[in-house]
């Protein structure tokens, strides 16, 4: 935490904005014209006005002419839903009271548009992404129906600042100017979705919520723990629920069904919904559900996977279609609307998801050649009611929301590159949160908004583990992941200022937050085993102080230029204070569980780490500085962003190689034991190839960033556009790649023409997406198994007597007994020595790809508008049939494959 005069200047720019505006202001209106795009006035036009929580506070219809008005509005900042039978939705932001919303025109189109509305760039307010400091991605409803083919985290395709981050076929996440995982903090609707026993470099249950139980999904670029607390380091994920909404008069019911098939996976599903809609009552139920099959990867081969890595043999020696990457899910929201009196509102939401079948690919056939790698019955239920007040005496508006959010897993792991012998360990999982969060808005003036309000959570682990000996069945107690019973508490306390200085020119922004955590863990609630409990008692407490302040400058009609500063605050989780066992990056060791075994942290996070001299010691908070800036330009036919960031990372919490004392082997860790140790103190375990991993605050990172995009109408149904983003990351001490969990991402874009009938009817769109080569990979990443996926002798060794041997691919030479000299592997005939000659040479490890390879993609998608129900839409993507990956994917991108959905809506 900075100092207390450091803290004392925050707070006073913070209230100097909050006392330069002036008087309370009266009820206002909002009213306007809803016309076609050929100019002709729509009658029976619904329109709703939302605030920014979601929460419904008016609906009306048009007139015969097209007309509507909307009386006794709260000064605020909302967010206006135009529907009409036949139209795409429409989307506006409105300011009460203001000259324009009392002449609103709004025009209906027959195709979705580009989402403009962000409602969660500044808390409590909707407005024009233009007008705020902070760059968001708004993704709506059509582009989350076109990217989201298998798991949600593909809509991050296609967004400037943004790229997909897959570790499995299930699992998955989206990185924000090159971090993700623990670093990007996810929202549902306002409220905190992400815990602290989610792991660092991968999400593992953001793919649980389904793409069609959302009608948007908001990314904000860039730290901002002054409005979100710890872990927005890099951004925040916010998830927007579809609601549902009221009606001015008589009871309504709509839906729509989709229905989707992709052969690149052989994959189908379907999402319904359904909403009631009255006068004080609104409901919406979601059901969904679909089956990935395996997948075939660009060119029908995967270039990780275990018998490349181990042996170098094409994987389609399996064939084109890889084993271990089918699953299922499914999935439903409940979410209800009611009017306790007019200016009071009552929300309930419920979401269930669930994924069957699911496994960690790459740590079997995908990579590390083990027998079992199970994503177990992955589960998630979260809940959350919210009272809505306008007129909250002085405040305009007032909320209350109570949360309870578990998510669940049962980890079932055979390490050993296959060994059928090999201890099966199962690592079940149960995280649940309770939280409480409250929030106040006062718009002192046309000009000037104020937003106050905190939140409290309360995480508790459920965490029994147990091995499994294959050869006699034999059943112990293990060390979980992370220790049973542990908790952790979160929360605090925040301001918002917004100043429209000079009006239609000038915009300012002001937020500040106190944050703090606390994690608890006892040796009491473990089992006792051999006499001696399986983790020893351990707690931390941390606090700090997170400001932002940005301003947006209208420097000419259209011509706006943005400016940013804010600080990010990451607490230390349950993942990081108490992991014990495999994870995406290797197996690791909790600090707490080293205590008096002479540990220190190596140089890096491969076998060529030395120690550091610096000792295993609990983890403090890391925290960043963001300083951006951008230029911005609105055309009627042109729409155009440049933004550069800057992101220091300081006292970053890596993942680095463990140095122990000399006779370090046969010390066991979570069941498992070290097997060989080097001169240097690195030491390897069974469960993986890389060695044992311990996290600590290791230096100070520095992330550099380019984001941009671009789109253009050519003509009435011409248009063209592309969107690219460029990264660089390095540790400020050395200049090399930091050792940042999932890795830095390569420079990237995306550029489409698209062709739309004038009426809408019919759209076709080629688009190529494109990647360079990515050299600057850290130790961590070469030792990934995802990315670099370094192999030893020993480990090739391993793979030919035990998971080749029992996959068939090793034949039992002359004497007729696997495992002897004269065992030879069938699709050459080499012998072990000669296989490992043939992929190290005279090395005796080496990464299997220093570098990701760059790329160019093709791919045409579009769609077809039958009357007012019907559409369907179609991409056929990858033409090329290129393969290729992201950093740290566990899997190969899809090859060749169309990709066909059909809607139905009433």
């Amino acid at each position: 935490m900075k100092s207390k005069a450091d803290v004392a200047i925050l707070l006073a720019g913070l209230i100097l904005l909050l006392t330069v505006s002036i008087f309370a202001q009266s009820a206002g209106e909002i009213s306007g014209t809803v016309t076609d795009a050929a100019g002709n006035a729509l009658a029976q036009a619904s329109i709703s006005l939302l605030n920014a929580r979601q929460a419904v506070l008016a609906t009306t219809q048009t007139d015969a002419q097209g007309q509507f008005t909307m009386r006794g509005i709260a000064p605020g900042n909302y967010e206006i839903i135009v529907t009409s039978r036949g139209f795409a939705t429409k989307r506006q932001a409105v300011r009460v009271p203001s000259p324009e919303a009392a002449q609103l025109s709004i025009s209906l189109g027959l195709s979705g548009i580009a989402e403009e509305v962000t409602i969660t760039a500044d808390l409590g307010l909707a407005q024009n992404r233009d007008e705020s400091s902070q760059q968001v991605n708004v993704i709506g409803e059509a582009q989350l129906e076109e990217r989201a083919k298998a798991v949600l985290a593909q809509v991050a395709n296609e967004e400037p600042g943004l790229q997909l981050q897959r570790t499995s076929p299930t699992i998955g996440g989206v990185f924000v100017r090159g971090l993700t995982g623990n670093k990007v903090v996810t929202y549902i609707d306002g409220i905190r979705y992400s815990t602290s026993a989610m792991r660092g470099g991968i999400s593992t249950f953001f793919n649980l919520t389904d793409a069609g139980s959302l009608r948007a999904v908001e990314i904000l670029r860039g730290p901002n723990s002054a409005q979100f607390g710890s872990d927005s380091i890099g951004g925040s994920l916010q998830l927007i629920p579809r609601v549902p909404l009221f009606t001015s008069g008589n009871k309504e019911v709509h839906g729509q069904i989709g229905t989707f098939f992709n052969s690149a996976d052989l994959s189908f599903g379907n999402s319904t919904t359904l909403t009631f809609g009255g006068p004080e009552l609104a409901v919406l139920v979601n059901l969904n559900g679909h089956r990935v099959n395996t997948l075939r990867p660009g060119g029908g081969y995967d270039t990780h996977a275990a018998v490349a890595r181990f042996l170098g043999l094409r994987s389609d020696i399996f064939g084109e279609r890889l084993t271990d990457t089918a699953f299922t899910q499914y999935g439903g929201v409940f979410r209800l609307s009611y009017l306790l009196a007019p200016s009071q509102q009552l929300t309930v939401h419920y979401q269930r998801g669930q994924q069957d079948g699911g496994k960690r690919y790459d740590q079997t056939l995908g990579g590390d050649g083990n027998l079992i790698a199970d994503l177990r019955n992955l589960m998630l239920d979260f809940f959350y009611t919210r009272y809505e007040k306008q007129n909250a005496g002085w405040f305009d508006t007032a909320s209350l929301s109570y949360s309870y959010n578990t998510q669940r897993e049962e980890r079932v792991n055979q390490g050993g590159n296959g060994n059928p012998n090999g201890a099966i360990t199962h690592q079940y999982e149960r995280t649940s949160a309770n939280g409480v969060q409250a929030q106040l808005a006062k718009h002192w003036s046309a000009r000037n908004s104020l937003v106050i309000g905190g939140d409290f959570y309360r995480d508790r682990v459920k965490a029994p583990a147990y091995t499994v000996n294959p050869v006699n069945n034999a059943v112990t107690l293990s060390r979980p992941r992370v220790p049973d019973k542990a908790t952790y508490r979160s929360g605090g306390l925040y301001a918002q200022d917004v100043w429209i200085a000079i009006p239609e020119r000038l915009r300012l922004v002001a937020s500040l937050r106190y944050s703090a955590a606390a994690y608890t863990s006892k040796a009491a609630n473990s089992p006792l085993v051999s006499g001696q409990p399986l983790w020893p008692d351990d707690s931390l407490s941390v606090d700090a102080v997170t400001p932002r302040f940005g301003a947006v400058l209208t420097v000419a009609p259209g011509l706006t230029l943005s400016a940013q500063v804010s600080r990010g605050f990451r607490a230390p989780h349950i993942t990081d204070l108490g992991t014990l066992g495999l994870t995406g990056n290797g197996f690791e060791v909790a600090v707490a569980d080293l205590a008096g075994k002479g540990a220190t942290i190596g140089t890096t996070a491969d076998r060529n780490a030395v120690s550091s001299g610096q000792a295993a010691a609990q983890l403090k908070p890391e925290t960043s500085w963001s300083y951006e800036g951008g230029i911005h330009w609105r055309h009627k036919r042109i729409d155009a962003d440049v933004n550069g960031f800057v992101n220091n990372i300081y006292d970053n919490i890596a993942v680095q190689s463990l140095i122990l004392p000399p006779g370090a082997t046969g010390l066991s860790f979570g069941g498992q034991t070290v097997t060989s140790q080097l001169a240097s103190g690195v030491v390897f375990v069974p469960a993986s190839t890389n060695p044992v991993l311990v996290r600590a605050n290791f230096g100070d990172a520095q992330i550099v960033g380019i984001e941009q995009s671009f789109d253009a109408r050519l003509t009435t149904s011409l248009s063209v556009g592309n969107t690219f983003t460029w990264l660089h990351a390095e540790d400020k001490r050395t200049g090399l790649p930091p050792n940042i969990e999932g890795g830095t991402p390569a420079p990237q874009g995306w550029a489409y023409l698209r062709y739309e009938s004038a009426r809408g009817h019919f759209r076709i769109e080629p688009y190529v997406y494109a990647a360079r080569r990515q050299t600057r990979l850290s130790s961590l990443d070469l030792e990934d198994r995802r990315t670099g996926a370094t192999r030893s002798r020993s480990n090739i060794a391993n793979f030919f007597q035990r998971g080749a041997t029992v996959r068939g691919l090793i034949d039992a030479g002359a004497d007729g007994r696997f495992g002897t000299s004269d065992d030879k592997l069938k699709a050459t005939g080499e012998t072990l020595a000669q296989v490992q000659n043939r992929v190290l040479g005279n090395a005796t490890s080496a990464p299997l790809f220093t570098y990701i390879p760059g790329f160019v993609t093709f791919g045409i998608r579009g769609g077809v508008r039958f009357g007012e129900r019907h559409e369907v839409l179609f991409d056929l993507e990858n033409l090329n049939d290129k393969n290729y990956r992201g950093i740290s994917w566990g899997i190969d991108a899809p090859g060749r494959g169309i990709s066909a959905r059909y809607n139905f809506r009433f």
